[in-house]
């Protein structure tokens, strides 16, 4: 059938090369044989029977070949409807001429196109026919490749490499298990070992500890020491590594010796951002002692500048501003108003022998102390006058319970120093 085509497609290639027909010519329709229509409609190659092939890859095979036909069936399809067409209206025209200038020739003439059918919707129709038949076939194909390959077994290689792949893991997880059965006998069996070993290495860290909350092996105690400050500069200072939390009420005590005139200048101070006044200490000049809270000032009547050691207390309270000044275990001086209701504010810096502008710096010599500083420490409370009698006489030894006075809490800067310090006794016959 693609030979009697490939002939009419030719057919009309040659009648449409003109014009248009002369009045006395005649189309005459030769039929080709195959072989001559071979080279212009080629066939998809077959495969080669001699080589050995599985069941699945001809399967394989004969579906891509279906494949690859009807796709081309397709194409064939969609060419030669136009070429029919085309046929059709030329035949006509034939069979106008013949029946208008010969008429017995019909007749009587031989029929040169009787291989081909006269309708061309029979040739449609069969090409239809064909290419449905030749997806069924298609079809049938796949649904039998996709049986053959779900119900084929494994080949036996991999099942063997499979088989001894898992045997590999097995041993494996075997051998695994066993090795963590050995760890935990071990740990069993050398838990008193460990826990000596432990216990062992946590006294000898609480020993250090306890080493370290003595102090310094320059010193009897932690407390004994104190901190010297001879020159009126703004670079030598004490620093107090704590801060204060917030506070309502507390109660500020030291021993301190100085000799510096005129005014001993700021035995310490307390600033926090956007107070550099929080709680100040200061004899400034001929000024007397003053106490500074939230930059409100009290006049305290204390003298502490004849070069011996004394004993000075403040405390204070928010409510109504009420403080009391204690020089030597005596009370000399009380008052109020001074910064009612203000709580002192946290995370300040506390500076020893300086007076702050700025948290933590911008000191003024002018205001620096000279002297020596020991046993600065801070309460949360106003200490009752009796303990503070008790602390001034040394019949009690009473650490702050929010600043205490040791020497790992102190810091000393700008050619300040640490020196053992002498015994409360020692002081008070000073006095």
């Amino acid at each position: 059938m693609l030979a009697l085509l490939a002939a009419g497609v030719a057919l009309a290639v040659a009648a449409g090369a003109q014009d248009g027909p002369a009045p006395g010519n005649r189309f005459v329709c030769t039929a080709l044989p195959p072989e001559a229509a071979r080279a212009g409609c080629p066939l998809p190659a077959m495969p080669m029977q001699g080589s050995a092939l599985s069941p699945e890859e001809e399967l394989r095979a004969a579906v891509l070949q279906l494949r690859e036909t009807v796709v081309q069936q397709k194409e064939t399809l969609g060419s030669q409807r136009e070429a029919i067409r085309e046929l059709t209206a030329k035949l006509a025209r034939c069979e106008g001429l013949a029946g208008g200038k010969a008429p017995g020739r019909a007749a009587s003439g031989k029929d040169t196109m009787g291989d081909l059918p006269r309708d061309p919707g029979h040739v449609v129709e069969q090409l239809s026919r064909s290419l449905q038949t030749l997806k069924d076939r298609l079809e049938s194909l796949e649904h039998q490749l996709r049986v053959n390959v779900s119900s084929a077994a494994l080949p036996g290689d991999f099942r063997e490499v499979l088989q001894r792949r898992l045997g590999e893991l097995e041993r494996q997880l075997l051998s695994k298990v066993a090795e963590l059965e050995d760890e935990k006998s071990l740990l069993h069996n050398e838990t008193s070992a460990h826990r000596q070993k432990t216990e062992s290495a946590l006294n000898a860290l609480l020993q250090r500890v306890t080493e370290l909350e003595r102090g310094n092996s320059a010193f009897t105690s932690p407390d004994a020491f104190k901190v010297s400050l001879p020159l009126r500069t703004n670079y030598l200072y004490g620093k107090i590594k704590k801060t204060l939390p917030e506070l309502y009420a507390f109660t500020i005590c030291l021993w301190l010796r100085s000799s510096a005139s005129p005014g001993v200048g700021t035995p310490f101070s307390y600033a926090v951002p956007g107070q550099a006044n929080e709680i100040v200490l200061i004899e400034w000049g001929n000024n007397p002692i003053e106490l500074l809270i939230n930059d409100k000032v009290a006049q305290l009547p204390l003298f502490v500048s004849d070069g011996k050691w004394h004993h000075i207390c403040v405390t204070w309270t928010t409510r109504d501003g009420m403080w009391e000044a204690f020089q030597d275990g005596e009370k000399l001086g009380t008052g109020e108003n001074l910064a009612p209701w203000h709580p002192i504010k946290p995370g300040g810096v506390l500076t020893l022998g300086q007076e702050q502008d700025t948290v933590g710096g911008r000191f003024d010599a002018t205001q620096a102390f000279v002297g020596e500083l020991s046993q600065f420490n801070v309460w949360d409370r106003v200490l009752r006058a009796q303990e503070i009698s008790n602390i001034a006489n040394c019949s009690a030894n009473m650490p702050g319970n929010i600043i205490p006075w040791v020497d790992s809490n102190v810091d000393v800067f700008g050619g300040a120093s640490k020196w053992p310090v002498e015994t409360c006794e020692e002081r008070l016959l000073d006095l």
